[in-house]
């Protein structure tokens, strides 16, 4: 397995798997001079991390992070070196006998099957290196590109869940922490406690969408033809798991306007020198794969948690029918706890391609 890693400039390489003695990442091209400790990153993880409430996974894990490499205190507190950034974080509260049912069996939805087709072997053990724990070692890496892109404001939040979307009308980034789902609209959090509650008592689980806003994002960062900004993010958020789709700004929906309706009209600043003034944001901060200025938006499809409690249909190892019911402890829905991860991958992209721009337009 040799695709570990992402970014250009920035590059993370994540190690580790679900019911191993840890998991991690090692993180290099952070420039130097920029403050990090452990308390900087520990918040995010604490978003991300398991049994905070009775709608995620009940698995315990403190999730506290180890700085291993990288960083240095010169006398005025720790800062990175310029070196790799190795940071780590250990697994507490592994029970693999949950999986002991599925040892020789394939979780219709789950990653089982395609990883013994191609390789021969696979943990079953929490799925291994698929299992979504990993994403714990993608939102330690996004708190250091956070340090990087200090001029970019970024907000995940939930907008759909199973079916059910927010009010847009009445989006209040303040109640994002105020709820067990990552939600800005108050309503629709109290709708969904009902919902996931149902799904969960009846073994089954839901999907959801996640929003990622970034403000601040200057103009200029991405490249044509093959680096450019929103493809990268695409990639990114494609990689997450349970992940089946990504938009852009109006995504799909851009496929059902007019060239009038789709398009972002601009006009002047206020000021000579001033960028431009733009009235909508149908593209979501980005042209020709470059930002614009605006906003970058992107949302994220989660498919429901394929480890459920209800009987699914499926094969052994070797080719017979069987039926699969999971136990354990599992998200009824994968995509609340998915939004610290959204937004950390979107921190990591933007600060590759802030330091793709420096390094190419340096004195622009």
């Amino acid at each position: 397995m040799s695709f570990n890693t992402f970014g250009r400039a920035l590059r993370f390489t994540t190690w580790g798997e679900s019911h191993g003695p840890g998991l991690g990442v090692v993180i290099d091209g952070c420039p130097p001079g920029l403050r990090l400790r452990e308390e900087d990153i520990q918040p995010f993880l604490d978003a991300r991390k398991p049994g905070q409430n009775r709608y995620t996974t009940q698995r315990r894990e403190a999730d506290r992070v180890q700085i291993m490499s990288g960083v240095f205190d010169a006398g005025e507190g720790q800062v990175t070196t310029g070196t790799p950034i190795h940071l780590m974080i250990a697994n507490t509260d592994q029970r693999s006998k949950d999986y002991s049912q599925i040892a020789r069996s394939y979780r219709p939805g789950h990653a089982d099957y395609a990883y013994d087709a191609k390789y021969g072997v696979r943990d079953y053990r929490g799925g291994g290196r698929s299992s979504a724990r990993e994403t714990a070692a993608r939102v330690a890496a996004g708190a250091v590109a956070r340090a990087i892109i200090p001029e970019v404001k970024l907000t995940a939040y939930v907008c759909e869940l199973g079916g059910d979307a927010i009010d847009r009308d009445v989006i209040d980034y303040d109640t994002i922490r105020q709820n067990p789902f990552f939600c800005p609209d108050s309503w629709a959090a109290t709708r969904w406690a009902e919902k996931v509650e149902a799904v969960r008592k009846d073994g089954s689980s839901l999907g959801a969408v996640v929003e990622c806003v970034a403000e601040g994002v200057p103009a200029g960062w991405g490249a044509p033809v093959y680096g450019k900004l929103d493809a990268d993010l695409a990639s990114a958020m494609m990689s997450i798991n349970a992940t089946k789709g990504v938009e852009i700004g109006d995504g799909f929906e851009a496929a059902r306007l007019t060239g009038e309706q789709n398009a972002d009209p601009m006009r002047p600043g206020e000021k000579e020198g001033d960028p431009p003034v733009f009235e909508s944001n149908h593209a979501g901060g980005t042209a020709g794969g470059i930002s614009t200025g605006q906003p970058v938006v992107c949302r994220v499809a989660f498919k429901p948690t394929s480890s459920i409690l209800k009987p699914v249909a499926s094969i052994t190892a070797d080719g017979k029918a069987t039926e699969v019911s999971t136990k354990g402890r599992h998200d009824p829905c994968v995509g609340i706890r998915g939004t610290p991860v959204v937004e950390a991958m979107m921190a990591l992209v933007l600060a590759d391609h802030k330091l793709l721009h420096r390094a190419q337009v340096a004195k622009r």
